[in-house]
């Protein structure tokens, strides 16, 4: 493939645009792959294309070898089947919703676990049939509120979904075992540093889940590692370590008047100031800090109560709740007018009338410094089993590095941020049980199908690679994603453009895809350069004045490396890597 750049659809950019917040929109943009055409949405420009179509190349390969059939389902879909399913109202505002000219009610899909299951139906019906993965490659649309940072978060993007459909759970966990080897072979030939960690399911449900995170400084994801072993975890994911019930007497409840202290450091300075329960090494963690939430459940305008606790020197991630109470969306309580029972600045678990759940480190029979539930007042020596009983524990605090290993007994956490690229789910019989797919069994007895589904962002994936494959200069493709695999730059005013187009020509004839800046002499080398490095190819060659001498540059676009090589070996270099 031979691509001139007089000819080519593209336009470079010296400015940053404005809209642009992280290095792939910036460059992705700059160097005239992409150009917004709406509000999360991007039109694919002929270099960006290139790059998409190799991207999803790879993943066809990789889901082929593995037993994948491709299908290609519509975008548009009808609300029964979501309804049927129980999504429809579970997505809330998260999915584009439409009437026809009927009003009947369709979805712009944002995933497909419904329609696949329902062709699978339809289509399969013995135990001879099974197991059988069926896979696609299509746009995808989620209304986000907020899209930005470009390819990384839009309301249209392209997507690889699969599913396995299996007789048996030990056969949903082999497919589940070869989906988890393809996506780690997808992300190592896209050049992709990423991190397998388990997550949460979500909207999707099921058992196991875990995600693909490439490492990146703007990832919306923030995770964990330890240093001492192989466990990594979406911070949503995270447990903490079990703690033991504590076994010590503890004295009665005492109240305490402890005005103007609504918050912990206020609470904790009082607290050593006048030695309350004969002590004055209060801290933060001897505190316990009962925030009140609501929950509002899709589809419906009732606000639910729930109540917090948590040691005083931790916040709570309202991420990390919005996980676990999924699909019921989370805010923090503000009308403490209409809940006089519940006093701002003083709430205690004691006689709460509201659903009470604790983080796991208030364990049965500690002891805490707390709200009395009367303004201005605090207690010490609250008992967990004793003077209050949790509904149930939650793990809402935020994850600090330092906190111990859930999977060690040395290690510690470490945090790191990254971008999702990869989801695979165990979904286990939730959507077979939804539809009744079931397939006869060889005894004749209906056997319920188990599934699994996986999913790669393919646009995303081509963001991921640039923010990781990028520098001061411009884009840094790896050679298995580039649009092209050499530009070849003719510099100077003589005979160097003709030299350049032979060499075009012998590069593309040896098979590789090559660019040509063939623009007129009016554009400056210099200008011809910051192009070619903006771009990203690979390998670039500068034919100068030494070409009329058989000499020309040969660049390494990842090391900045330059060398002087011989015309005459150039095929031979570029084709030997």
């Amino acid at each position: 493939m031979l691509l001139r750049m007089s000819t080519l659809f593209l336009r470079t950019l010296r400015e940053d645009p404005a809209e642009a917040e992280v290095p792939s929109h910036k460059l992705l943009v700059r160097a005239g792959y992409i150009r917004r055409a709406a509000p999360g949405g991007y039109t694919w420009l002929p270099l960006g294309k290139m790059v998409l179509d190799r991207v999803a190349a790879i993943v066809h390969e990789e889901m082929r070898a593995i037993g994948g059939q491709e299908v290609h389902f519509p975008a548009l879909l009808p609300r029964e089947a979501y309804e049927k399913s129980g999504r429809w109202t579970a997505y809330g505002d998260d999915i584009f919703r439409l009437k026809d000219r009927r009003g009947a009610e369709y979805l712009l899909a944002p995933t497909h676990e419904e329609m696949f299951t329902l062709l699978v139906q339809d289509l399969f019906s013995s135990y001879r049939d099974f197991p059988v993965i069926l896979y696609q490659i299509q746009t995808k649309y989620r209304d986000e509120a907020r899209p930005r940072a470009g390819l990384l978060r839009g309301r249209e993007f392209l997507m690889k979904d699969a599913y396995s459909f299996d007789l048996s759970d030990s056969g949903l966990e082999e497919s589940y075992a070869k989906h988890r080897v393809a996506y780690q072979r997808i992300f190592e030939r896209l050049g992709l540093d990423f991190t397998i960690v388990s997550a949460q399911s979500g909207a999707m449900g099921g058992s196991g889940s875990e995600e693909f995170l490439a490492a990146a400084e703007v990832g919306e994801d923030t995770f964990v590692g330890c240093a001492a072993c192989s466990y990594a975890a979406n911070t949503e994911a995270v447990t903490t370590p079990s703690i033991e019930p504590v076994s010590v007497e503890h004295p009665a409840i005492e109240v305490h008047d402890t005005p103007e202290t609504p918050t912990i450091q206020s609470l904790v300075d009082l607290a050593n100031a006048r030695g309350l329960a004969g002590r004055t090494d209060w801290t933060a963690a001897d505190t316990l800090k009962n925030v009140v939430l609501q929950l509002t459940r899709p589809g419906s305008a009732e606000k639910e109560l729930l109540v917090i606790g948590v040691p005083g020197d931790r916040d709570v991630d309202l991420k990390r709740v919005e996980a676990q109470v999924h699909p019921a969306a989370v805010a923090l309580f503000d009308d403490f007018a209409a809940r006089p029972d519940l006093v701002r600045g003083y709430i205690g678990p004691q006689k709460l009338d509201a659903r009470y759940l604790v983080d796991p480190r208030v364990a049965a029979g500690s002891a805490w410094l707390t709200g009395a539930n009367e303004p201005g007042r605090h207690a010490t020596n609250v008992v967990s089993g004793r003077d209050f009983t949790p509904d149930g524990t939650i793990e809402a605090v935020e994850v600090r590095a330092g906190d111990p290993c859930p999977n060690c007994a040395d290690g510690t956490l470490e945090i790191r941020r990254g971008m999702e690229i990869g989801h695979i789910f165990q979904l286990g019989r939730r959507f077979a049980d939804a539809f009744g797919l079931d397939a006869l069994g060889q005894d004749g007895k209906p056997v319920r199908i188990t599934m699994g589904s996986y999913g790669v962002g393919v646009s995303r994936a081509v963001a991921a690679i640039a923010e990781q494959r990028c520098d001061d200069r411009g884009l840094v493709w790896p050679k298995s994603v580039a649009p092209f695999d050499v530009q070849v730059i003719p510099a100077g005013k003589g005979e160097q453009l003709a030299i350049a187009t032979t060499l075009a020509e012998e590069l593309v004839a040896a098979g590789l895809r090559v660019l040509l800046d063939d623009r007129p002499a009016k554009v400056s080398t210099g200008v011809k350069f910051a192009d070619a490095e903006l771009i990203g190819a690979p390998h670039s060659v500068v034919v100068g004045r030494g070409a009329a001498d058989g000499v020309v540059e040969l660049r390494v676009r990842a090391t900045h490396e330059s060398s002087e090589v011989a015309l005459s070996d150039v095929v031979r270099l570029l084709t030997s890597d």
